[in-house]
């Protein structure tokens, strides 16, 4: 029995979201700038951060942004496309497809797809504000020429979804930051961990992931993992990665080909 580790691939992504995951939430949001404040700083603060993070290590990475956030913040996408990234679609306002018609649902597609391909990116990948489905988002989603999606947590491996040819490249919340460290206002009773509890999470998980195989897909938002400290932790658990046998990096748009030709 071969001791070799197995191979992993490891996925950098981003939910870009800044404002419009509050006003997503609830559309009043709009009107409160100490709520919207906090994903300004997503914007304003942690993408140069990390895209200075993501240069220092030569590592690629896959951004994806709603519609409205890259109308509000079209210099940031030139930033992200500039420095060799993906992007990828994430609705045009953070709204879950499980919430609108299938004519609102494809309206926020077409929508933002035009927005991020106005900016110069080539848009083939799409993550569901909430990482949710409608029963038209598969539908719409080949209608529409995108080839993967990154929502489900049903494998560790990509595949290939049954009558679509739609590549899905699996999530889990080990590998999110917001539960970890999206603190709870209304109730004040979710603790915010801190970043090694959060690094020593995610290496047990990747280690486990090195003795079967599969894809790491680390899903994360600047105005979070963006606090100084965490980027820091960031950059120690990336390089440890990358120095390991079997891992290497990938944008998610390289995954999903590779796992669509056969050859991942």
């Amino acid at each position: 029995m071969s001791t070799e580790p197995a191979q992993v691939d490891v996925v950098i992504s981003f939910d870009f979201d800044a404002e419009e995951v509050w006003i997503g939430e609830d559309p009043a949001n709009a009107g409160r700038p100490g709520t919207l404040s906090q994903g300004a700083y997503g914007a304003k603060v942690a993408v140069p951060l990390l895209l200075d993070l993501l240069h220092r290590l030569d590592l690629p990475a896959s951004f994806f942004v709603p519609g409205r956030v890259a109308q509000r913040y079209p210099h940031r996408i030139e930033d992200i496309l500039a420095a060799g990234h993906e992007i990828g679609h994430h609705g045009y306002t953070h709204t879950s497809p499980a919430k609108l018609t299938r004519e609102q649902e494809e309206g926020e597609l077409v929508r933002g797809r035009d927005v991020l391909t106005a900016l110069g990116a080539e848009v083939i990948g799409y993550r569901s504000p909430s990482w949710d489905f409608s029963p038209s988002t598969l539908d719409l989603l080949v209608e529409h020429g995108f080839r993967y999606s990154s929502n489900l947590m049903d494998d560790v491996r990509p595949y290939l979804h049954a009558e679509h040819d739609i590549v899905e490249l699996p999530v889990h919340w080990t590998f999110d930051d917001a539960p970890h460290f999206w603190f709870d206002l209304r109730s004040w009773s979710k603790t915010i961990r801190t970043a090694a509890e959060v690094r020593g999470l995610w290496e047990e998980e990747l280690q486990g992931m090195r003795r079967i195989g599969g894809l790491v897909m680390l899903t994360m938002h600047p105005q979070i993992i963006g606090r100084p400290g965490r980027v820091a932790m960031l950059e120690d658990f990336l390089t440890w990665a990358r120095s390991l046998p079997g891992v290497r990096f990938s944008t998610a748009h390289a995954v999903a080909d590779a796992a669509r030709s056969g050859t991942l």
